[in-house]
């Protein structure tokens, strides 16, 4: 089929579906379009979700839906719909858990047969053309389910019921347990620590994925001050978290010339990755490392929050208008399997002189056989030894191996510029921004790098404007990243709604601006409004549906998320909003649903293990109640204030900065207690710690700070 083809899926503006607008597949995008035609000519849905990022998604597309013979098919017997997994998560998360009851697995490409009216039947992931190694070929499959569904039409019925079910039961958890304690957060982190790899660090085995919400919550157990078991385990947290943040920064997981962590590493080692870069992936970790560094002061930590700075800077960041893009992808074509970003001997040696080239090869482990199977000769960079080790076997200072690693990095870098450049997709969806603001302003207040926090407010202040009205609500897209198409807004998950009030919040923490106070209050009413479950409890994942409302497909079929997969849960994640909301406007109906949600979980949650690590971080939250440290003032001494404040990580502290003039405009809660502290008459800055019911007597020195900051935590 010519170029000059197009399907309609050349009016999209998701860049995975623009991406297939050639192919002689005639698909439609999800919509009442596409399952009315299904309807009215009785076929059923061939429906394809994957990711612009996804290198399988393209394998499939070039072997299957670019081939005439096979399209053909399709075009005659089903009715084909293309989901983008990162524009309607909605859908993507149903028939994942759909294709995982009838298959066992999930993943892109997801690939299922659903009845005229939607209802999943059979699904897998990718399907080779033909068959091979057991697996049948995608040409049988379409055949085997098209004559299923003509001439066995009752079994089709019956089984999309059943799996509908099973998409309901898999995530309509019913596990209420009354008053959850700390004795749950304690086996929460045991269950995490029992996972742990203490030789490679990261927890279980292949294929390994970072965890970020495991790792916080180890970080916030390594942070408190303890004694007997409990300071047996806080040490047991601190090792694990620091050992995994270690060997992953040392890992090919890692981009070591520009920064930021691909998606997850193949191997217990983390040495090869699949290539691509997330926005949610890099956000978290970003955390994760500025935790580690505020709590232990670990200047690794710090290196490597900065290095993940760079890299999201220049690559996922639209510096003009604020916000942040959402992927890069693993490799720039089909024929290229992770080929920008790794190296073999020679082409290393080709960019280096004899002398960088020597200290690199050691340090990166650039050899001549290198890491990769399509490849032996390439090279993941990785780091297997200490520069100081590679120095001595080199007999060079260790400066001047310093010096010449530097410079080797440099110049590889500049010359894999040259390279073919995977794609980035520059769309700027709601929730992974309120993530990544909520990340660039703790690593902007750590770290002291003002202009890091003020492209997050940017950013927040875009996200604010351009995708939330407290009447229609949040959108899941702020701006898609490719010209042509159109697209109708897409309604933003709970999500989007709770990663942006949490960065709302920490917008107001920073800077004691009201309005971002006001915005987080304000989004947490809709997100009552929309989407909490008034009889049972907890948190929907889409807003409930209004009158009369028809839900298209899987989508009729009720969520509550409690699992991180990746992107933090967000039952756990609004549990905790209210509770930081409560904390500032005394709202005992927020106090309420918070515990709620948290008792309708507690009975299920220690099933889930690492993956509720997000809930336990929650659980922790309401069980130590708030700490808020308020620095007041706008001179060094407050800075050195603010500084010391900020030092160690843990879930119910927040840090609040705030001028003098800003006494008069704060929440409910601190403008009974604050203003009226004893000691605001003199001139000089000050810290109070607060819980939301009182504040400590106020406090000028680091030292007195670090006392009663003690005391609190």
């Amino acid at each position: 089929m010519s170029k000059e083809h197009k399907n309609s899926l050349a009016n999209a503006a998701s860049a995975y579906l623009r991406s297939a607008m050639h192919q002689p597949v005639e698909w439609n995008e999800w919509g009442e379009e596409a399952f009315q035609k299904a309807q009215a000519e009785d076929k059923p849905i061939l429906l394809d979700i994957g990711a612009v990022w996804c290198h399988w998604c393209h394998v499939m597309d070039r072997e299957s839906y670019e081939n005439e013979d096979t399209a053909r098919v399709i075009n005659e017997l089903f009715i084909p719909v293309k989901v983008d997994r990162d524009e309607r998560p909605d859908v993507d998360s149903r028939y994942q858990a759909a294709v995982a009851a009838v298959s066992g697995q999930g993943g892109w490409p997801l690939t299922a047969f659903l009845t005229p009216d939607g209802k999943p039947f059979f699904g897998g992931t990718y399907f080779p053309p033909l068959d091979q190694h057991g697996r049948p070929g995608f040409r049988r499959v379409l055949a085997t389910m098209a004559e299923a569904f003509q001439k066995q039409r009752s079994d089709v019925d019956e089984s999309a019921g059943s799996v509908m079910a099973a998409i309901e039961h898999n995530e309509s958890f019913n596990g209420k347990a009354g008053n959850p304690g700390p004795e749950l957060v304690g086996r929460m982190v045991a269950a995490v620590l029992k996972q742990f790899d203490a030789r490679s660090g990261g927890f279980g085995a292949q294929p390994k994925f970072p965890h970020s919400g495991a790792i916080d919550l180890l970080l916030d157990a390594a942070s408190r001050v303890s004694v007997g078991d409990g300071a047996k385990l806080g040490e047991q947290a601190k090792q694990a978290a620091l050992v995994t943040l270690e060997k992953m920064s040392k890992g090919g997981i890692y981009d070591h010339l520009a920064g930021g962590f691909h998606r997850y590493s193949v191997d217990e080692q983390w040495v090869v990755p699949h290539f691509e870069k997330m926005a949610y992936d890099n956000s978290e970790l970003l955390k994760n490392y500025v935790h580690g560094y505020q709590t232990f002061v670990e200047p690794e930590c710090a290196r490597v929050a900065r290095e993940m700075i760079g890299w999201i800077d220049v690559w996922l960041s639209d510096r003009e208008r604020g916000g942040f893009y959402a992927s890069q992808d693993a490799d720039y074509s089909l024929d290229d399997d992770g080929d920008y970003f790794t190296w073999t001997s020679d082409e290393a040696a080709a960019v280096l002189t004899p002398e960088e080239f020597a200290i690199a090869s050691a340090f990166y482990d650039i050899g001549e056989i290198g890491d990769m199977h399509h490849n032996p000769a390439k090279n993941v960079l990785h780091v297997r030894r200490t520069l100081e080790n590679v120095a001595k076997a080199n007999n060079v200072p260790l400066e001047a191996a310093r010096e010449r690693l530097a410079s080797a990095k440099t110049k590889l870098y500049a010359a894999r510029l040259k390279r073919p450049t995977p794609y980035v997709d520059k769309t700027i969806y709601v929730g992974w921004n309120g993530m990544m603001i909520s990340a660039y302003l703790e690593a902007g207040r750590v770290l002291d790098l003002p202009e890091v926090r003020a492209f997050a407010l940017k950013s927040l202040d875009r996200v604010l404007a351009e995708a939330w009205s407290p009447e229609s609500g949040m959108a899941h897209v702020v701006a898609y990243g490719e010209e042509g198409g159109k697209a109708a807004r897409v309604a933003g998950v709970l999500d989007d709604y709770v990663f942006v009030a949490h960065a709302a919040l920490d917008a107001w923490e920073v800077t004691g601006e009201m309005r971002y106070y006001r915005a987080a209050e304000a989004i947490a009413e809709s997100v009552i409004a929309r989407f909490y479950d008034k009889v049972g409890g907890g948190f929907f994942d889409m807003e409930n549906a209004a009158d009369g409302e028809v839900r298209l497909g899987a989508l009729s079929a009720r969520r509550k998320p409690l699992q991180d997969s990746p992107t933090p849960a967000p039952n756990p994640v609004a549990a905790a909003l209210l509770m930081r909301l409560e904390a500032l406007n005394g709202r005992e109906d927020y106090e309420v649903k918070a515990l709620d949600t948290m008792e309708h979980f507690a009975g299920v949650v220690e099933h889930f293990g690492l993956f509720a690590a997000t809930y336990g971080l929650a659980l922790q939250r309401m069980v130590q109640r708030a700490v808020q440290v308020c620095v007041i003032g706008d001179d060094a001494n407050a800075r050195k204030l603010e500084a010391v404040a900020l030092a160690r990580y843990a879930v119910n502290k927040s840090v609040i900065r705030l001028r003098r003039d800003q006494l008069g405009a704060l929440p409910p809660a601190l403008a009974e207690t604050l203003p009226h502290l004893p000691g605001l008459k003199g001139e000089g800055s000050f810290a109070a710690i607060c819980n939301g019911k009182g504040c400590l007597p106020p406090v000028s020195t680091a030292d007195e700070l670090i006392e009663a900051m003690n005391q609190a935590l």
